[in-house]
């Protein structure tokens, strides 16, 4: 699926990735890095809280996981990170108050099955609703 929406990844795009632990959050970060280039392996940022990579646009994966107060969320510096490339937010939910209010936001829960998924996409702000229908589009073939 993120290799799906991968094409309407554009310079500047944030998105927050929201699940428990084993959801997907990298998993789905690990689909839009292949489908945007990266050739190198994309791994959790978990204890490094930052890792970046290069592809068609370069990619900032963060994992604020740890961050135990917004104060340490606003030393990442993340709204600079937003003008180079796109940025993946895993546990974004932690930070919103930090976070610029133009994202894509990307809730995960489990499904029924081991491997099953449920993603759940919700636009914030102006860049992402004027690309709501290209992505509705773009996921189409899994909506339930």
């Amino acid at each position: 699926m993120a290799a799906a929406i991968a094409p309407l990844i554009t310079d500047g795009d944030l998105l927050v990735l929201v699940g428990d632990l084993g959801a997907g959050k990298t998993a789905f970060t690990q689909g839009m890095c292949v489908e945007l280039g990266v050739d190198e392996p994309v791994t959790s940022p978990t204890f490094t809280l930052a890792n970046r990579y290069t592809g068609r646009l370069t990619v900032n994966h963060l994992d604020v996981y740890r961050i135990e107060a917004l104060a340490e969320a606003e030393d990442l510096a993340i709204v600079e990170l937003l003008d180079d490339g796109v940025t993946l937010i895993e546990w974004g939910d932690v930070i919103l108050p930090a976070l610029p209010a133009d994202r894509l936001d990307i809730r995960i829960t489990f499904g029924e099955g081991d491997d099953d998924r449920k993603l759940e996409f919700t636009t914030v702000g102006d860049r992402w609703s004027a690309r709501r229908a290209e992505l509705h589009d773009a996921v189409a073939k899994w909506a339930t």
